[in-house]
């Protein structure tokens, strides 16, 4: 089975040694495992070529995205895998007092980083911020070295992401502000698979029904930092 992965921190990482390791790939891997699959493949790539990529057949399964009504038009999602409230990372101390999208629309002249194509661009939009102060990125690397850099003066991504990013990164001055729950409630994300492959996606919701939520499941989410408040939104 072929995987295909962001580097997005917790959900999909590389050690040192350049082992692939996260919340999303360890389910993925869960799942093919339980389902007989023995030889999973995984395939790094940028966020805006996960879909194309499942309907050119390059990958069967893709790790968790927001399933929009937009996404849903040309794949298939697997039942949530988690459920994350959004977050900005920002210069350490936040000098611009940020504390989600209104903010940054209250502020002329502060500039916002998103990743092509990812919800947090249309939630951008939707606050009213101004398209000449929405950055866009392709990769959350190079979206955190333009706050780094003081390009921009925030970048809006899922809270855990870059909590999960700056844990042993004390060196690039930055900080996680996370936008308030009254302002944007939490959003689902789920596998995506092609949807002519809904025969396999029926087979990998069944794994999860059994799974998500369990005391294993619940270890091996607190492993990247998810809390049992969090793994109880996925329990349904």
């Amino acid at each position: 089975m072929k995987f295909a992965y962001l580097i997005e921190p917790p959900f999909n990482d590389r050690d040192s040694d350049g082992t692939v390791k996260g919340c999303d790939v360890d389910l993925a891997r869960y799942v093919a495992a339980k389902l007989g699959i023995r030889d999973v493949e995984l395939i790094e790539t940028e966020f805006a070529d996960l879909l194309p990529g499942l309907v050119a057949g390059r990958w069967r399964m893709t790790t968790g995205l927001f399933a929009t009504e937009d996404r849903e038009r040309i794949a298939s999602f697997s039942r949530p895998i988690w459920a994350l409230p959004d977050g900005l990372l920002v210069a350490r101390g936040n000098p611009l007092g940020l504390s989600g999208y209104g903010s940054v629309a209250g502020h002329d002249g502060c500039l916002l980083a998103v990743i092509r194509d990812q919800d947090q661009y249309r939630s951008a939009v939707q606050f009213g911020i101004p398209n000449d102060r929405i950055k866009v990125f392709e990769t959350y690397t190079d979206a955190t070295m333009a706050v780094h850099a003081g390009r921009v003066s925030a970048y809006a991504s899922v809270a855990r992401a870059h909590a999960g990013f700056l844990e042993g990164r004390e060196d690039l001055a930055l900080e996680l502000t996370t936008v308030p729950l009254s302002e944007k409630r939490p959003s689902y994300g789920s596998f995506a698979f092609a949807r002519s492959d809904d025969g396999f996606r029926t087979a990998v919701d069944r794994i999860l029904a059994d799974y998500l939520g369990s005391s294993s499941h619940r270890k091996a989410m607190h492993r990247y930092g998810f809390s049992d408040a969090e793994v109880d939104l996925l329990v349904f």
